[in-house]
């Protein structure tokens, strides 16, 4: 069947796009072209975050009901304008890959038009791509998990490290689980921040046994708990970028949150992670946008240094 297809201008570039009234999200009635239209309205708050960032996709061709793949190659068809990076193989192989990067509303529309609903980012970006800009942690909760506990972990992570001089920021992962994230000062290697992550989450697990577990299987760990997963920080590791659209049924978003709603979030009696972070959609984003801004930009993004808070995890958290 002939694709569909309709020239638009982005950028002063003229991009066409095809099969606009596609539905993506069956149950939602979403279509790519809603998608597309989405991605373009928070393109001034998204791109931010994305600019220089190597970027895998995650498409959905045939909708989120149908199956996906990842796409950390150039796709094909990529325009000659849009940004790319050559980076050797996060594994240590000399094998190398041309990342694409989406530093312009263009791109991200072209990005779009592949019905790419996830989009994936390493955290460090060109041309420091040795030194990450941040360090964060996965909290993941189980299926019988409680919006309750999860929140109640992330704000007990985010007082763990205030007690060693750090300031953090917090987001839903646009799924059932909370990142929250440590802007780092420039210099660090991966190893470091992993180190770093690893005594974090160890001391945090000492101190909250009852809500928070590290057992990496998933069929041993209890499914009431919260995983803390801080293996994420590497080399060529991605987390889902800040306003990405997810492929899940009301088309949730990743989305900064303010810690005063993470603390309201550890009040409720009752109520799952995923339906308490279905406001946060590609429906409701915009507005939130248009009336908060991003959370995550200007001063809120405070790059720290860690020598300073080592030592004193060093001294606070010593064994007595």
């Amino acid at each position: 069947m002939a694709q569909k297809r309709t020239d638009i201008a982005v950028d002063g570039r003229t991009l066409s796009v095809s099969n606009l009234d596609k539905v993506l999200f069956p149950r939602d009635g979403i279509t790519k072209g809603e998608l597309i239209d989405y991605y373009r309205t928070v393109s001034p708050w998204l791109l931010p975050h994305l600019r220089n960032y190597p970027l895998t996709l995650q498409r959905y061709p045939d909708g989120v009901d149908a199956q996906s793949f990842f796409e950390k190659h150039l796709p094909r068809g990529l325009p000659d304008w849009a940004d790319r990076v050559t980076l050797t193989s996060p594994e240590g192989t000399r094998e190398k890959t041309i990342y694409m990067l989406c530093n312009d509303e263009a791109t991200l529309v072209f990005v779009a038009n592949l019905a790419s609903i996830i989009l994936h980012v390493w955290t460090s970006h060109v041309p420091t791509i040795e030194e990450p800009d941040y360090v964060f942690f996965d909290l993941d909760p189980g299926e019988t998990c409680t919006i309750k506990t999860l929140a109640t972990v992330a704000v007990a992570m985010r007082d763990l490290l205030a007690e060693i001089g750090l300031k953090t920021l917090v987001k839903t992962s646009g799924g059932m689980g909370l990142h929250v994230v440590v802007p780092l000062a420039a210099g660090y290697t991966y190893d470091a921040a992993k180190m770093f992550a690893e005594a974090v989450a160890s001391q945090l697990a000492q101190r909250q046994a009852n809500l928070v577990t590290l057992e990496r299987s998933l069929k041993k760990r209890d499914q009431s708990l919260v995983y803390l997963d801080y293996l994420q920080v590497g080399r060529g590791k991605t987390i889902v970028s800040i306003y990405s659209v997810r492929a899940r049924d009301g088309a949730p978003v990743s989305t900064p949150l303010d810690w005063s709603e993470v603390e309201t979030f550890a009040r409720k009696r009752s109520g799952s992670p995923q339906e308490t972070f279905a406001q946060f959609n590609m429906r409701t984003t915009p507005k939130r946008l248009e009336r908060d801004g991003d959370l995550w930009a200007g001063r809120a993004w405070k790059k720290q240094r860690l020598e300073p808070s080592i030592a004193k995890a060093q001294k606070q958290w010593a064994p007595q």
